[in-house]
């Protein structure tokens, strides 16, 4: 039964009981032709099987027909009174009432069995409407009724005789009472027999009322906690892919067999792939670990133990590192359903971490440098100078001469060696200035074109955009960054190669890019190229980048290194612009 109001407020309330309402209207109609036609056509085949040639015209054909003219009406209503619903019903409830009235006076009155008929209106009424609506039909089927049978009864409207005649043998018993007693008072039908009928009639219409509007309400109670449960569901569940869909973190859940059967968005942009290509397939599809490997981790995941790996994962041509756990999955009961795997990309993590060491790295190396520097440096100066006094008092091409000359020689490297020392472990104060850093790389650039360490097979580019850009820092330190980065890159370039040096603006930072076709670097060389002390080149005192990290540091810059081995490399060197400083454009340059 589909419920359509509130208690006590009759009518619809949403567009879908709206829709609900117009479909019951229309099968009420359907039911109402299917019922009188139920009654005549027995009645009609009757006739053609009697032995009576009399085809007179009768008051149930009228009734007949008087149902199906209504019933093309109702459905003129339906569009002429589009919205009005509960006019509709009552135009419909109050022609079925005056339709059942009449098939009870045609067979029969007290005795007629289409009495039962008042309380399907009733029920539908009750039901669709509720309390108010359902009474007053109730009410005015009681007074059709009890006006009819006692109309009857007291002889006041002539009963249909030879209707009755017609249709008692099909409908009653000939032999038994009510045959005989339906014919009126002067029949013999007692007056408690009339009372109780109506009693009992009249009693069962407001019953059938009350009953049917308790249990519309209850089920409209019912209905709206269950739409109330649904909403709350609905909510709970867009909450829950909300959240699943927002975690930072990769989220992949899989059955028993390893099937996936969820992916969210982060495991999507984590794998580079899509979730198309990973729902019920293998978790071993995305490539974190092997058919093997899932297997034991299968075998030894429990609920109090789980495993948290990290491995290296390799997306188009760049590596990540992956770290991940898995742990079981079950229902509410406690039931095993699955696995779920969470997986997170660490290879920011992993730099921050790197820079981290190389920062502890450095300090520790600086302080050891200083050290050296100090505890070296006065002992070599006693030297050199002993050793300058000492070839003054010798012939120039006796052999203590030339001993003595390697020995200032070679101390002087040393003292060249203890001076890149301190300057990596203090170097000196930054003065920051205001200057113009693309007319300073062009200066540089000029410098290291008529250098000896460019050959005829070097081919040096230079681009910079805008062509002047106004920076606040220290010019000497960034020339270091400068000729410590161009002299590496030529370094990898020792059968000749392009050195193309860059600079440009990207958000609030001016950038310098370098970019040789050298040899290129391994992960595990890139990963030391900064550490002190490495070089990658004969004659390195592996201090170069080393203070290149530290003058992009202390000027609050970030390095960027992207290089494979036979391929070259790319290093790009941030450096903030000045606090609303903006860069300029062409015209102001």
């Amino acid at each position: 039964m589909t419920h359509l109001a509130s208690s006590g407020q009759p009518g619809p309330k949403t567009p879908e009981d709206l829709v609900a309402l117009d479909r019951q209207l229309r099968w009420m109609i359907g039911i109402r032709l299917v019922v009188i036609t139920s009654v005549v056509l027995p009645y009609f085949l009757l006739q053609l099987a009697s032995a009576e040639e009399s085809r007179e015209f009768s008051f149930l054909y009228l009734l007949a027909g008087l149902t199906y003219g209504a019933s093309l009406i109702y459905i003129a209503l339906l569009k002429l009174l589009h919205g009005h619903w509960r006019a509709q019903a009552l135009i419909q409830f109050v022609g079925d009432l005056l339709l059942i009235t009449g098939m009870v006076y045609y067979f029969g009155g007290v005795a007629s069995p289409f009495s039962i008929l008042y309380f399907i209106i009733i029920i539908v009424a009750s039901a669709l409407f509720q309390r108010a609506t359902g009474f007053a039909v109730a009410s005015l089927a009681s007074l059709l009724y009890s006006t009819t049978v006692v109309a009857l009864y007291f002889g006041w409207i002539p009963p249909s005789a030879e209707a009755a005649a017609r249709a008692l043998p099909i409908l009653v018993d000939p032999a038994s009472m009510a045959a005989q007693e339906q014919l009126g008072q002067a029949s013999g039908l007692p007056a408690w027999r009339l009372f109780y009928n109506l009693v009992t009639h009249i009693f069962g219409f407001y019953t059938v009322a009350y009953l049917t509007t308790r249990l519309a309400q209850n089920i409209s109670r019912a209905e709206r906690e269950l739409q109330e449960k649904q909403l709350d569901l609905a909510d709970l569940q867009v909450i829950h892919r909300d959240i699943v869909e927002s975690v930072p973190s990769g989220l992949i859940t899989c059955d028993l067999d390893g099937m996936v059967t969820s992916v969210n968005l982060a495991a999507e942009d984590i794998l580079g792939k899509d979730r198309e290509t990973l729902l019920g397939k293998p978790v071993t599809t995305a490539r974190l670990f092997t058919d093997e490997e899932w297997a034991e981790i299968k075998s030894h995941t429990s609920p109090d133990r789980r495993y948290r790996p990290e491995v290296t994962y390799q997306r188009g041509d760049s590596e990540r590192h992956i770290g991940y756990s898995v742990t079981l999955l079950a229902d509410a009961e406690g039931i095993r359903t699955g696995f779920i795997l969470i997986f997170q990309d660490l290879s920011e993590w992993r730099k921050l971490q790197d820079e981290l060491q190389l920062r502890e790295r450095l300090a520790a190396v600086g302080e050891l440098a200083s050290g050296i520097a100090h505890e070296v440096g006065n002992p070599l100066a006693a030297i050199s100078g002993s050793v300058q006094m000492l070839t003054t008092a010798l012939e120039d091409d006796s052999a203590h001469r030339r001993l003595l000359d390697i020995i200032l020689k070679e101390s002087q490297r040393l003292d060249r060696t203890i001076k890149s020392f301190l300057q990596f472990a203090r170097p000196k104060e930054r003065s920051s200035v205001r200057f113009d850093i693309a007319r300073l790389l062009n200066e540089n650039v000029q410098l290291l074109i008529n250098s000896p360490e460019v050959s005829e097979k070097h081919l040096l580019e230079l681009v910079v955009d805008p062509p002047s850009v106004t920076l606040i820092a220290d010019p000497d330190q960034i020339s270091q960054i400068f000729w410590n980065l161009a002299r590496n890159s030529l370094r990898a370039m020792p059968a000749g190669g392009t050195l193309k040096v860059e600079g440009h603006v990207e958000d609030d930072d001016y950038c310098i890019r370098f970019t040789d076709d050298g040899r290129g670097m391994d992960l595990e060389e890139r990963g030391k190229m900064f550490h002190p002390f490495r070089s990658f080149f004969d004659g390195g005192s592996g201090i170069g980048m080393a203070i290149v990290y530290r003058i992009v540091e202390e000027h609050g810059g970030r390095l960027s290194v992207d290089s494979q081995p036979g391929k070259g490399t790319v290093i790009t060197v941030a450096l903030p612009l000045s606090p609303g400083e903006p860069a300029p454009t062409e015209e102001e340059a």
